[in-house]
């Protein structure tokens, strides 16, 4: 559990979004602010953030989009409040739920997310391998970043039962396990969008945004890719736009 005691407050989206979120343990960063900038939310949506932290990446969607229904999903309790104390310092309206993302369908509907009902979901799951990531001390660190073997399955699956047809998924994951996610989202999701992620145009990529329209059928298309760097080691144009609340990615052009 997250100790709400120390904390900053951080400013994201050229300071038009400000965060609290506490000083160790799991932290919003980059990669929050693009699979914000990812997100094909429009007007009037019903949006979910799983796994949501202090709210980062749903309340910067919601500042792109007003006005969404959103709803931000966290099993921390302290980094839930740190999400419904940031929806409202920012003004922006949002139902903050304390739930275990891989909790049964029945505790999601009691949670006013029943099966069929959103139009938005996106997730930024723990994802590191076990088996090559040296394990944290702090504890809401290792549950934010480390993933289990069931963990992508159960998130897509949640993610996709209260999907109405049609609806997107949006999700950031780590690169070298870009198999387990097209294996995971062939169960009834398609029309797959992904964006490679790379540090700069020298190294492999580092991470995949991908999304993903529940019973689509379109073909899997891989989009040019996003290098963070350019040749100077500065974030390039569109990275410091979207990082300053100015651009989006083309995933968000559904």
């Amino acid at each position: 559990m997250t100790d709400p005691g120390a904390f900053t407050e951080d400013a994201f989206l050229g300071g038009q979004l400000r965060l609290r979120q506490p000083k160790s343990g799991h932290r919003a960063g980059h990669d929050a602010m693009l699979l914000a900038a990812a997100t094909p939310a429009r007007s009037g949506d019903r949006v979910v953030d799983l796994g949501a932290g202090v709210g980062a990446a749903g309340l910067a969607v919601a500042k792109r989009v007003a006005p969404i229904e959103l709803v931000l999903v966290e099993i921390d309790a302290a980094l839930a409040g740190f999400a419904r104390d940031n929806a409202a310092s920012n003004a922006i309206a949002a139902d903050v739920i304390v739930l275990d993302v891989t909790s049964t369908a029945d505790a999601f509907a009691a949670a006013g997310l029943a099966p069929d009902s959103v139009d938005v979901v996106l997730m930024n799951p723990p994802f590191n391998d076990p088996t090559r990531h040296r394990a944290s001390p702090d504890r809401g660190r290792e549950t934010a970043h480390v993933a289990t073997v069931a963990t992508l399955e159960s998130w897509i699956h949640a993610a996709r039962r209260i999907l109405k047809s049609g609806g997107v998924l949006t999700l950031i994951w780590r690169a070298d396990g870009l198999a387990e996610v097209l294996t995971t989202l062939a169960r009834g999701f398609g029309s797959l969008a992904i964006l490679p992620v790379h540090g700069d145009a020298a190294t492999p990529a580092i991470r995949v945004l991908i999304r993903a329209i529940k019973g689509g059928r379109a073909p899997t298309q891989i989009l040019a890719a996003l290098m963070l760097k350019d040749e100077s080691g500065v974030p390039n144009k569109q990275v410091r736009e979207i990082l300053t609340g100015k651009g989006n990615l083309p995933l968000a052009m559904a």
